[in-house]
């Protein structure tokens, strides 16, 4: 058996903290990697060591295999935990470690390079006798072949990247005429996330429900299966929630996905944790093979929480040799966890930024975490954050119990999409049961609501007033006269907002709503308007105000910005993420239509596209493919053509 005193975590975020608390609690000295953008992260301060392996871009960094292996050999580890994401599902630097002598704590190279290619994955979950989707799975198949491939399959079908997940470079074509643009951003993807733009198609699923396999390997030939989670609630093909176990499942049902899953890894002679992954179809109950993920996966908290089995601790002892020591596990209650995301649901999910500025985050439950106050959200890595986790004796306990911890956590400085998380949490076929893929993107209206709550622009203004001065009229700047209380007037966010009276006692009127009457008053880092308390952080002319979970940056306009923007009607044409210029599609002084593709934006791995706002002319182009670009950022404007 191998004695681990030094493991080097290969990876950043939440999971890094997560895999270096765990060695810890082993007793065996961390060391922590990290990019220049990461110099202060939370991973790196918690690591017994931690080693510089380049700029901000990750294929200069966290996906540089000679210099996370030199950095392991540097500071002496003997093992190599990848995490997920990056190098984790890397068969070249698994074998790199194996060359330098370091124990790569994953499973053998073999079994990645089967399962990490989506179309040797399925030809061999076939041959093991896995029920797989119909599709096309060849090597090599370019965009002619692809498109014939999804017109004999029939609409709708998915184009798929062979290499990587996560849901990054996946498109969902419903109709032959968004296919070739398809085929064509879903390659630009995955060659930008993977390196590799091998593409499959294979038929969608109608209904579908994303149910996976948890399973454990050792070396000595035991495999076993740790149920099932479902993940069906899902945006751009990315999980947001999940839960232990399904409520679809019976007993009889997860046994046979779990030999499914069980045959699926042991065809590739698999040691270690992974995940099987398949979607089943939720009026027949079939199921079907999806991929493998050799490596731990983003949701295997809820897996730990019903089987009392810590997966970390299974890996580490798995690749030190041991055998696991039992060959079945036995659920206890119910466990979900909410993904804590950098992104706007408001703007279909597009990722933000921006400095934390507060923090709270609820300890009653399981929170897998990297946020600290001070931290700089970027756009160079993925936008998840954290994960909340919450465990009950029942289904209906474990999703109270999450929102409730939801409700009590608050990210002031960067837009998260924990309010949509609660409605999610909330919407009553979640609260059922009745899960598909699909069920987020049909209720978007109801779980995204839009604009600033009138609640938190009555607190704003509170928070302006209270600030203006003390409790002598004579010191403050709050319009005081002989006679009568003037109001203290302000453009929030575009909404007039007045307030007049004396604190805490004060009036306010948002717009041409009635005023309410009520009182204010500041406790530290939480400003408390009548019943309500909201936690508070300014940064330079923003106000940020959380409650409830939700967060909202509030904005003073100067009156005569406010109506010349009101009175404005041009055509401007902004980033709505912070990220990269990819393409620009159009040309200065070029007549387009509203809808037109104008330029390619690329942000955590992700492409966004924008488009004219309305008919007419672009003009004042500023940005060039290349171009680091901000949230909101112009890059053109579309200016109507002259009479």
């Amino acid at each position: 058996m191998r004695v681990f005193d030094t493991v080097l975590v290969a990876n950043r975020g939440e999971i890094a903290v997560r895999v270096v608390r765990a060695l810890r609690r082993a007793g065996i000295r961390s060391v922590a990697v990290f990019s220049d953008a990461d110099a202060d992260a939370l991973h790196v301060r918690l690591a017994d060591a931690a080693v510089r392996i380049g700029p901000a871009a990750a294929r200069d960094s966290y996906l540089d295999a000679g210099r996370i292996v030199a950095a392991a050999l540097e500071t002496g580890a003997r093992a190599v935990h990848p995490g997920y994401g990056f190098l984790a599902e890397n068969a070249g630097f698994a074998r790199a470690c194996a060359e330098a002598g370091l124990v790569f704590i994953g499973p053998p190279v073999r079994a990645i390079e089967v399962m990490g290619d989506k179309i040797q994955a399925k030809l061999t979950a076939a041959a093991a006798g896995v029920p797989v989707v119909p599709g096309r799975a060849e090597p090599g198949m370019g965009d002619d072949e692809l498109v014939a491939a999804a017109t004999e399959i029939g609409f709708p079908v998915l184009v798929k990247p062979s290499a990587g997940g996560g849901g990054k470079g996946m498109r969902l074509v419903r109709e032959a005429a968004g296919l070739r643009e398809a085929v064509e951003s879903a390659r630009r993807e995955a060659r930008a996330s993977f390196g590799d733009d091998a593409l499959l198609v294979e038929r969608y699923v109608s209904d579908p429900r994303h149910i996976e396999i948890q399973v454990l390997a050792d070396a000595h030939g035991t495999t076993v299966h740790l149920g099932e989670r479902e993940c069906s609630l899902q945006r751009r093909h990315q999980k947001v929630i999940e839960e232990a176990p399904s409520p679809l499942l019976d007993a009889d049902a997860r046994e046979a996905m779990g030999r499914s899953a069980v045959l699926a890894a042991e065809s590739v002679g698999y040691v270690g944790a992974g995940t099987v992954e398949f979607i089943v179809d939720g009026t027949t109950g079939e199921h079907f093979f999806l991929e493998m993920n050799t490596r731990l996966q983003v949701e295997h908290p809820v897996t730990e929480l019903v089987t009392g089995v810590d997966l970390v601790e299974q890996q580490l002892r798995v690749a030190a040799g041991e055998p696991l020591g039992f060959t079945s596990v036995e659920l206890r209650g119910h466990a979900v966890e909410a993904r804590v995301y950098a992104e706007d649901p408001a703007r279909g999910f597009l990722p933000t930024g921006g400095r934390v500025l507060l923090l709270r985050e609820p300890d009653e439950v399981r929170v897998d975490s990297a946020l600290r106050e001070g931290l700089v959200v970027g756009s160079d890595y993925d936008p998840m954050l954290a994960k909340v986790i919450a465990h009950g004796a029942t289904r209906a306990e474990a999703l109270r119990r999450l929102d409730a911890a939801l409700s009590r956590t608050a990210v002031l400085g960067v837009t998260t999409n924990v309010p949509f998380l609660r409605a999610l949490l909330a919407h009553p076929d979640v609260r059922a049961g009745r899960l598909d893929t699909g069920l987020v993107e049909r209720s978007l209206d109801a779980l995204v609501p839009g604009g600033t709550p009138d609640d938190v622009l009555v607190a704003a203004g509170c928070d302006r007033f209270l600030a203006l001065g003390g409790a002598d009229p004579w010191e403050r700047l709050t319009g005081w006269r002989v006679g009568e209380r003037a109001w203290a007037r302000w453009v929030l966010d575009g909404a007039e907002v007045r307030v007049r009276g004396v604190a805490p006692d004060v009036e306010v009127r948002v717009g041409d709503a009635d005023p309410v009457r009520v009182t204010a008053r500041r406790e530290g880092d939480e400003l408390v308007v009548g019943a309500r308390r909201y936690a508070v952080a300014r940064d330079g002319d923003a106000l940020w105000l959380g409650r409830d979970g939700g967060a909202w940056q509030v904005v003073e306009t100067a009156p005569d910005v406010a109506a010349a923007r009101g009175a404005s009607s041009g055509g401007p044409v902004t980033s709505p993420m912070p990220g990269t210029v990819l393409l620009v599609r159009a040309a200065e002084g070029e007549a387009v239509v509203a809808g037109q593709a104008l330029f390619v934006v690329e942000a955590m791995k992700m492409e966004h596209t924008v488009t004219a706002p309305v008919d007419g002319v672009l003009t004042g182009v500023r940005v060039r493919p290349g171009d680091q670009v901000a949230l909101d950022e112009q890059l053109a404007a579309v200016l109507p053509p002259e009479e």
